[in-house]
């Protein structure tokens, strides 16, 4: 399983935690989701493509920090 940890400065909420892991959830290969919201950060295990996760958090309204 891979573990990839994404920075998402615009999460400020339980709100924003909700949405991304409501996201990440319809996903095939995501195993584990992780939205630490101190260290505005999305973690996530598996074996879903990193474009597809990307995609995810993008479409909770979020963008991840390049």
């Amino acid at each position: 399983m891979t573990t990839r940890t994404y920075s998402v400065p615009e999460i400020s909420c339980q709100h924003c935690v909700n949405a991304i892991t409501t996201e990440l959830q319809k996903i095939d290969g995501v195993r584990d989701i992780n939205v630490d919201l101190a260290a505005k950060t999305v973690t996530v295990g598996g074996e879903a493509p990193d474009a597809d996760i990307v995609a995810a958090i993008e479409e909770a309204g979020y963008a991840v920090a390049r």
